[in-house]
């Protein structure tokens, strides 16, 4: 059932999620950046947090459709759940979903994370006076909720991949 991609549709594929990617990270760094900018740190923290869970979200959703069984989501299509049909698309086309949920919205997250975490870093040391070494510790935390997020939600994923596809399948239904 599942056919082999032809190399020029890989080569093409690699291509248009390269282009995606740099369009994608130009536009939500400059805009992150120049709204980051012009906050208070309290706002600028709530952003920071809002990345980085959006990062953790989209790395489940890529991990999940990796890991579904393609069976229990046939299941649910044969009883017309609304969304299955959209959950086995995203299956049958895994590899392409998770390069783009995982890696190319993940890393753009991670980027802007460290972005902003430096956004941050330089306005706590402009306009709290803070030490300047703040930015190791800032970028340090970050990090770590970032992988650790990303680390708690693949097991979630794992264990939690078909209701994961039916959310997601669902709201693409709409």
């Amino acid at each position: 059932m599942n056919e082999k991609p032809k190399p020029n549709s890989n080569i093409k594929w690699v291509i248009q999620v390269t282009i995606l990617s740099f369009t994608l990270s130009i536009i939500f760094s400059f805009i992150s950046n120049i709204a980051v900018s012009k906050l208070s740190i309290i706002p600028a923290v709530l952003i920071l947090i809002l990345v980085i869970l959006i990062g953790v979200i989209f790395d489940i959703i890529g991990v999940a459709v990796t890991v579904a069984d393609e069976s229990e989501i046939h299941a649910k299509a044969s009883k017309k759940i609304k969304g299955a049909k959209e959950s086995i698309n995203l299956i049958r086309n895994s590899s392409k979903v998770s390069n783009i949920c995982a890696d190319v919205i993940g890393d753009i997250c991670g980027v802007l994370s460290g972005a902003i975490s430096a956004t941050i870093a330089l306005k706590l040391t402009t306009e709290l006076n803070m030490p300047d070494n703040i930015q190791f510790f800032i970028s340090a935390f970050v990090a770590s909720l970032t992988i650790g997020g990303k680390a708690i939600g693949k097991d979630f994923a794992k264990q939690n991949a078909t209701k994961i596809l039916g959310i997601i399948g669902n709201i693409i239904s709409r």
